[in-house]
């Protein structure tokens, strides 16, 4: 099996499927090309194939088929050996038990107290902790701005990435000093350029971590989701310790992850579009409808690895064979003009609302933390620019790089001007 890390974006390979390159150099033609195919397209993830699902409607009927499971032992490419823990993504769908692997009643039974930790309840009664760290965060930006030659400041690294990371290691229970060491494994993680020894080795290392945290919440419970994994409810089975860490492991990445992308992309958009940001400071557009519009437009995950054929499934005039992989492709969907119109490439505020996308899924593995996403977003936003009114970027917006992952939508960096 090969890995051609270094393929050009978009372009086909000997079997005329769509090649998608790990350093992510042309995303906007990527989706653009695995649009033109059709609702369903052969696409090659570092040498190996797949289908991809480009549309909205297909895609929400595919996540509701029972013939397509998480199970990575339905793959036929695992079970031969043709895909092994050299492929590079290989960390992404055989990740340990957890629900974000299982399907049907074990996958309830795993999700079950994650949702009851993330109910709008809980959210409100977390906000002015969220809203607590956006203010402090806020100071951080200004600090760093004045210590700046140029006062350029990067929103990414001081105010995008650790807000969500502050918030799912609170609802988790992670100590604040462990967040810089998250980060830095979870971006070793999803990069291309990490050699997949390192990789392999950062796994086990977020499964140490993982661990110990459980042994520590098992002998002394606290108010925290992981303790909420751990014990189980009277009458019910409990998680085993990899059902909580695959749990725990999945959940921050997943937890701070979208959210940077949904942060940063709404920002980006909006200081592309100042027309529609006054309409938004103005009050005629509500800040929902920014983060809605932005979740459409510029989704936060990109391909979404992987479910598996247990039989054949006929979509038109192709077949996904029994023990083939399917990826869901949210931006591409996200951008489906059948859906969103033919305007669906334009970001634009004062599209007919409600905006009906499913970039945090559809069906039982609906993301979790969907609402919590929105919260952190609809808190960070309002905040940044009733702070900062004159921000601007600080770079032409062609200067901006996308990190080498094939699965997020994430920026290098993303340098702003707080003052004009």
């Amino acid at each position: 099996m090969s890995c051609p890390h270094a393929a050009a974006h978009g372009t086909a390979s000997s079997d005329g499927a769509v090649v998608i390159d790990p350093l992510v150099q042309d995303l906007d033609g990527e989706t653009a090309r695995l649009r033109a195919i059709g609702p369903l397209a052969r696409i090659e993830l570092l040498g190996v194939p797949a289908w991809t699902v480009t549309r909205h409607a297909l895609a929400r009927r595919l996540l509701l088929d029972p013939r397509l499971v998480k199970d990575i032992d339905a793959w036929e490419l695992w079970r031969g050996g043709q895909v092994t823990r050299a492929w590079p993504l290989i960390g992404m769908i055989d990740a340990g038990r957890s629900m974000f692997t299982v399907d049907g009643a074990e996958h309830r039974r795993l999700r079950t107290k994650t949702s009851q930790a993330l109910t709008p309840r809980r959210l409100e009664e977390i906000r002015p902790e969220i809203e607590k760290f956006t203010e402090e965060l806020l100071d951080a930006l200004a600090e760093h701005a004045a210590r700046s030659e140029d006062g350029a400041v990067d929103l990414k690294a001081v105010y995008a990435q650790p807000l969500p990371m502050r918030v799912i290691g609170m609802l988790m229970g992670v100590d604040e000093t462990q967040h810089p060491m998250l980060l830095k494994r979870y971006k070793a993680f999803f990069s291309m350029l990490t050699p997949q020894d390192e990789r392999l080795a950062l796994l086990a290392e977020l499964d140490d971590f993982y661990a110990a945290l459980v042994r520590e919440r098992t002998a002394r419970p606290t108010d925290d989701l992981t303790s909420a994994l751990i014990l189980a409810e009277e009458g019910g089975e409990p998680l085993t310790e990899e059902e909580v860490i695959g749990n725990l492991k999945a959940m921050v990445a997943a937890g701070h992850e979208t959210t940077i992308g949904l942060i940063l992309n709404s920002v980006r958009a909006l200081l592309a579009h100042p027309d529609q940001l006054r309409k938004v400071l103005d009050g005629e557009v509500a800040w929902e409808t920014v983060i809605e519009e932005t979740l459409r437009w510029d989704t936060p995950t990109t391909h979404l690895l992987m479910r598996f054929a247990t039989e054949d499934i006929r979509v038109g005039n192709d077949v996904i064979a029994k023990g083939e992989g399917v990826v869901i492709s949210y931006r591409v969907i996200g951008r489906d003009t059948e859906q969103h119109g033919p305007d669906a490439d334009e970001f634009d505020v004062t599209r007919p609302t409600p905006i009906r996308h499913m970039t945090f899924g559809h069906g039982p593995h609906i993301c979790p933390g969907a609402a919590l996403s929105r919260v952190e977003a609809g808190i960070a936003l309002p905040a940044l620019f009733a702070r900062f009114p004159e921000l601007r970027a600080a770079v032409p917006d062609d200067e901006i790089r996308k990190l080498p992952v094939m699965t997020q939508n994430d920026m290098e960096a993303f340098p702003v001007l707080l003052h004009g």
